[in-house]
């Protein structure tokens, strides 16, 4: 009888800079689809994960075990434990995922092809489809409102971003900077009265903030339309977000092709391309406005 071939068994370890819902779905969805691709744990694949807790020194040591370990793939979850990994090993394959701009945080050059050991997926927000979503809100809108914190890097990007798209709509942005979380319900009430509505990224100060912001767009009728699903549940009128389970899904499918013999540097890196849409009608009546049959 012929003699049955051993399985190869291909080690994968993945690391989080800290746990929270958004990121332990990105994992799920990187384990998922391993799992679909015909990786099962304990037979042909050894999956490990760890987790940095919080802190950089720690993301550090378990980039250079992972690579002590031998490892045949690292799977970064957020920019600082892709950092970590990229800096411990020009060699085995990376492939970060959940980063929003992996050019301005030096894990690649540009999106094309690394030609390096990284490749991975950006969870980066398309704006179109944003404002495709505030147009359907509030039609004929002419001002968008934008509440930000000048030190955020990522809110700055997103302003730019944002004048430029809505400039091809004949759509103006309105700012109003809040350095501070305690600048925040100043800094939406200077928008009564000049802004249609108003739009919210991930802004750390905003998103601490969102109930001050939700009271004053209920007081002042200023539908309030976020970038993240977890606001809408607060208080915003509707979100289109990041599937981060999708996010992890994707991831998956570029490990698994790396797993099989491709280089991660022929592999580029790629944008998340799946959005979920949530929407609060009793928030949306609060604030004024009736969401269309067609969006609900």
């Amino acid at each position: 009888a012929p003699v049955a071939q051993a399985q190869t068994v291909k080690s994968v370890g993945v690391t989080a800079i800290v746990e929270h819902p958004a990121l332990n779905l990105v994992r799920k969805g990187v384990e998922d689809e391993l799992k679909a691709l015909g990786w099962t744990q304990g037979q042909n694949l050894k999956l490990t994960y760890q987790s940095a807790q919080g802190n950089t020194a720690t993301a550090g040591q378990i980039a250079r075990k992972f690579v002590g370990d031998k490892n045949d793939v690292i799977v970064a979850i957020t920019t600082p434990s892709a950092q970590a990994a990229v800096a411990a090993t020009k060699t085995i394959p990376v492939v970060f995922t959940a980063v929003t701009d992996p050019v301005a945080a030096k894990l690649i050059k540009n999106w094309n092809a690394s030609g390096s050991n990284v490749t991975g997926v950006s969870d980066r927000l398309p704006l179109a489809p944003q404002i495709d979503l505030i147009q359907q809100i509030k039609p004929g809108v002419k001002r968008v409102g934008y509440v930000y914190s000048p030190g955020e890097i990522n809110s700055v990007v997103v302003l730019k971003e944002l004048k430029a798209e809505l400039a091809k709509r004949n759509i103006t942005v309105v700012e109003a900077a809040a350095p501070r979380t305690v600048d925040i319900p100043a800094a939406i009430k200077s928008l009564v009265g000049k802004a249609d509505v108003v739009y919210t990224s991930m802004d750390n100060n905003v998103v601490s903030a969102y109930e001050a912001m939700v009271r004053v767009a209920q007081e002042s009728k200023l539908p309030l339309v976020a970038s993240d699903t977890e606001s809408v549940e607060r208080g915003a009128v509707a979100a289109l977000g990041m599937d981060s389970y999708h996010v992890g899904r994707q991831t998956g499918k570029l490990v698994d092709k790396i797993l099989k013999g491709a280089q991660p540097g022929t592999l580029p890196p790629e944008a998340a391309n799946k959005l979920s849409l949530a929407v609060n009608p009793q928030a949306a009546q609060k604030q004024g406005v009736t969401l269309s049959d067609a969006l609900l």
